[in-house]
């Protein structure tokens, strides 16, 4: 019951950031005026800079729908075409969202620190899912999982840099800038904390 429960908590919560994010970029504010208005960081081309970051949430955005699909038991085993589409599509996602996610991280507000950090997160986040599709690829499902838990809380680095900024910039009135450096920084770090955690718990398989 606690492996479900925990799953289920994932999902849940991937499913509402999909829908908060969506809501936030394509309906409220899709130009990101509110967004722009903070950054620090001049940009060489704004339309440009919008249609990468239009492509690199999208992609992000897939990769939190078909990864927690992935995680559930029942589709491994009694719909494995279901399992292993939904795992190629997030693994697609991820590869794909490179060059959007390099692009925009040099423009990060913050400069080249969160530059930097973003860097970090991006080479994380693909060489761990490319890790996780090699591993089942040789058939070591234990590694499989393992890594793909590690990609999967990687997903969620741009809520957890959300809710730092949250905390650290309208919280404790920290500059904008130096408040999202050191969110970019914590949310990879954070997160793969947590996601050692859940491994060393088994709480996904």
């Amino acid at each position: 019951m606690k492996r479900k429960l925990f799953i289920a908590i994932l999902c849940f919560i991937a499913m509402m950031w999909v829908l908060h994010t969506l809501s936030k970029n394509f309906m409220v504010d899709p130009s990101f005026d509110s967004f722009l208005t903070k950054k620090d960081v001049a940009l060489t081309n704004q339309e440009i800079w919008i249609l990468m970051i239009r492509a690199h949430i999208l992609l992000a955005l897939v990769a939190l729908i078909a990864g927690p699909i992935g995680l559930s038991k029942r589709i491994r085993v009694r719909f494995a075409p279901v399992h292993k589409w939904s795992g190629r599509i997030y693994v697609l996602s991820i590869l794909l969202n490179f060059f959007p996610s390099l692009y925009v991280s040099f423009f990060a507000s913050g400069g080249m620190p969160s530059t930097i950090g973003f860097l970090l997160l991006n080479t994380l986040w693909v060489v761990s899912t490319v890790f996780g599709y090699t591993s089942i690829k040789k058939k070591n499902m234990v590694q499989h999982t393992k890594w793909i838990i590690r990609s999967l809380f990687l997903s969620f680095a741009n809520m957890t840099i959300y809710m730092i900024v949250a905390v650290t910039h309208h919280g404790f009135k920290l500059e904008y800038g130096l408040a999202y450096s050191i969110a970019v920084w914590l949310s990879w770090m954070v997160n793969l904390l947590i996601a050692e955690w859940t491994i060393r718990r088994k709480l996904i398989y």
